[in-house]
């Protein structure tokens, strides 16, 4: 015998009556569009300081950021999911400190430095050609700014923006997708800050200045900026300049941006439909890398090891996370039988 189909009338032709009952079974949340408020005037304000000082890029200030517009999505939450918040928000942070930490130390614990063997798989990759500084010779002009130089630029910057937009969205809607989407981001960071440890690498605008007592390569322009700069975004390229002093110069291997750049739209891939959109999207980090080795910033092999961590890391935790509903399931299967 078949089941019939459920037979309830629409919604537009349910009674006040029906309409109650539903609203009862879902409480009603009054603090919707107190939050759709609060986060649209953040957006509007962190737009507003994007266009007079440029990006939030320091490691305090995007922390902050982030807690801001946490505040205005929890707004009006149960108190238990603002202490699962608060537990989450101090992973968070031990995270990143854990990460500045690590990659800070990796130059001074003694390990030799990798000069040679990347510039030589890169020219391996290429017949024998150096692709930074092709890059380089085809299209930098030092007085003539032009607009794929713009689009480099902001390609590089989202580094600091995108992921943490990205965290902090899912975090505000779902919290076993962003449980989800720190697992790989997590891995992803603890095998990279290993790698800086294990492997400090020179970078190619590096290897090709006398400075630093080396000249694998013709001298390549370090100009991630430039293109900001002809935007008008020129005190906060200014802080930047002066950021980069203090950062581990020999952290390239590998390439957190070319990495950030297909983990994030690799996590969301799955929920775009379209296939075209998904070719798309995916042009993302093809474009990412292509900006680091014009500016001189990453090998090419910095970025397609970047590539290969993201994929053994979503490779890894999607093993897990089937294994752990196949023991779940099996374990209702089990409660089942023995109710039966």
């Amino acid at each position: 015998m078949l089941l019939q189909a459920d037979a309830s009338p629409p919604p537009a032709q349910q009674s006040g009556t029906e309409r109650r009952a539903i609203s009862q079974l879902v409480p009603h949340d009054s603090f919707f569009w107190v939050r759709m408020v609060a986060i649209t005037v953040y957006a509007i304000l962190y737009i507003r300081r994007f266009h007079t000082d440029g990006l939030i890029v320091d490691r305090i200030s995007v922390a902050i950021s982030v807690g801001i517009f946490l505040l205005c999505a929890f707004a009006g939450k149960p108190w238990r999911r603002w202490g699962v918040l608060v537990i989450d928000a101090v992973l968070y942070a031990a995270m990143w400190y854990a990460y500045e930490v690590t990659r800070d130390a990796a130059s001074g614990l003694g390990f030799p430095l990798q000069v040679q063997a990347p510039r030589n798989i890169d020219r391996a990759l290429f017949f024998g050609y150096d692709p930074n500084v092709v890059l380089q010779q085809h299209f930098y002009h030092a007085n003539d700014i032009r607009w794929y130089d713009n689009v480099a630029s902001v390609m590089y910057y989202t580094h600091f923006i995108f992921p943490v937009i990205a965290l902090a969205v899912v975090w505000s809607i779902s919290r076993v997708q962003w449980v989800r989407f720190m697992r790989r981001f997590a891995s992803l960071l603890g095998v990279a800050c290993l790698m800086f440890v294990l492997m400090p690498t020179v970078p190619p605008w590096m290897a090709s200045s006398t400075k630093y007592h080396y000249r694998l390569l013709p001298p390549l322009a370090r100009t991630t900026g430039r293109g900001f700069s002809d935007l008008g975004f020129h005190s906060f390229v200014n802080d930047w300049g002066s950021a980069l002093k203090w950062g581990n110069a020999v952290a390239a291997m590998p390439s957190l941006h070319a990495g950030f750049a297909l983990f994030v739209p690799a996590f969301f891939l799955p929920m775009i439909k379209p296939v075209w959109l998904k070719a798309v999207v995916m042009i993302f980090p093809l474009m990412m890398l292509t900006s680091l080795v014009y500016f001189g910033e990453h090998w090419v092999i910095d970025g397609l090891v970047g590539w290969a961590l993201v994929g053994a890391s979503f490779k890894f935790w999607n093993w897990f996370e089937a294994r752990q509903r196949n023991v779940r399931a099996g374990r209702a299967r089990q409660a089942l039988g023995a109710d039966a």
